[in-house]
Formats: structure tokens, sequence, C-alpha cells
């Protein structure tokens, strides 16, 4: 985190929000295909399955506290991305009651998988592919419908970015885009604009066209060197489609 800040002071942004992951389903993973991420191997058993660490709160606001004394100047916001948080409503709920998060995201990683559950690259080996992308963007209104404890719906494109082969073109779900996006907006809830892939303009343009009123930039930057990828181009692309800044660096955009 420390470094994460440092960053940011070099590329002059005026703040940034550690929007820590908290996940609570249990996963089956490919344990071949996880070689060179050895925290998610300690994290796996024999069998593949994948159990979350417990979040340790109190280690998570003291490391934001300590970013905060240490860089006076930058502007930053506690935050958590809850997983699957309509799943897991007594799980979150301690969690959420530690403290003050200035920043909170919801997100749908995982996918029901026979009698456990996985994510998009572990159900492309066995299920049609435009299969899985529906049932992703069918659990969305779900997602938020089901939840309130989240302000802003991470990466609604997540399952694309893992598409076996050749990319594949939002447009090919383009309706089941909008359902989820409609849903998502009738719900009060702001939309991520995740960079950590070229932007897709067109969930932009039709967020916007669905009723969403406000977009959330999000670089996904596990490392500080990922800290702002691709936001120029991304706030120019997100202010062509009628959003605009708010009064305070830190605020969403709205319009």
């Amino acid at each position: 985190m420390i470094g994460a800040c440092a960053r940011a002071v070099e590329l002059g942004l005026p703040a940034l929000a550690f929007t820590e992951h908290v996940d609570h389903t249990v996963w089956t993973v490919d344990l071949g295909a996880l070689h060179g991420t050895d925290h998610l191997l300690r994290l796996s058993g024999p069998d593949g399955r994948l159990t979350p660490p417990a979040f340790d709160a109190e280690g998570y606001l003291a490391a934001v506290a300590e970013c905060r004394e240490r860089f006076p100047g930058l502007r930053i916001l506690s935050g958590l991305e809850l997983g699957e948080p309509h799943w897991h409503a007594a799980a979150i709920a301690p969690v959420l009651a530690a403290g003050r998060f200035d920043r909170v995201l919801g997100s749908l990683h995982c996918l029901p998988d026979g009698d456990g559950f996985a994510e998009p690259p572990g159900l492309y080996g066995h299920r049609d592919p435009q299969e899985v992308v529906r049932a992703y963007l069918a659990e969305i209104p779900r997602l938020v419908g089901g939840s309130d404890v989240f302000a802003v719906l991470a990466h609604v494109d997540y399952p694309l970015r893992y598409w076996p082969g050749e990319p594949v073109e939002a447009g090919a779900f383009e309706e089941e885009f909008r359902h989820a996006l409609r849903a998502t907006a009738r719900a009060g809830r702001a939309m991520e604009v995740n960079t950590s892939r070229p932007l897709r303009p067109e969930l932009v343009r039709w967020w916007r066209e669905e009723g969403g009123r406000e977009v959330s930039f999000g670089s996904d930057a596990h490392e500080p060197s990922g800290l702002a990828r691709r936001f120029g181009e991304t706030a120019d692309l997100v202010e062509a489609h009628g959003f605009r800044p708010g009064r305070h660096p830190h605020d969403l955009w709205a319009r």
C-alpha cells in the first residue's frame, strides 16, 4: 500500500482508493494453472478447492491510517470489493461493522458449478462459453437486487477477460449486458469502469442508455505499476458519453 501511494504521488494523482478483496465463496481452481500465483496455491487444497482467508479488518484499517500519515497530501479512501455479497450477507455484516469504508464495491467472480463454484476460466473448459457469459450476466440482477451493502458494481465484463480463443465482442451479448446494466441502474448503483483491460466503449454507452447515472474508475491495480493505467483515454471516453467529474477528485463521475 505504501508503494501504491508513492506511485500515486509520482503520477500526480490527487486521490486513490484501496478496495481490498473480501471473498467468502469457496471455489474450485485448476491447480496446474496457478503456477506463479503462490498465494493462491497456499489457499488451495489438494482437491483444488480454494478457501479465501478471513479478512483482517483491523490490520487493513491500520495500514490505511499509516498511509494517510505518511502521505498527508494524498486523499486515501478505504474500501472493499465484496465478492458475491448477495450470497454472504451474514459473513459480510461483521466486516462492515469493523470500521469505516469509504468506497464499497460488489463483484461477481464465481458461478455455481455442479456441487461447488468456479470462476469463468474454470468453467470454459467444460461448459459452452456463450452459456457461461449469459449465466454471469443473468446473475448480476440477482446480485444488485439481493444486497444493498455496496455502491459500485465492479467489472461487469469480467467473463470476457478470459474468453477462450479469439476475443469476442461485447455486442454478441448486447441484450444480456443491457439487462444487467438496467437492473444495476434501477438499484441506484454506480458502474465501475475497469481499466485493467482496454475499455469496451459500448458498455459506457449502454450504461447511459439504460439509465446509469454514475461511474467509478478502477485500475484494478494489484501492484503499484498498474495504478491509473489507461485513465487518460478512459476519462476522455467517459466524458464523451456525458459523464462529468464531481466537485472533489475522489467523487464518482455523474451525468
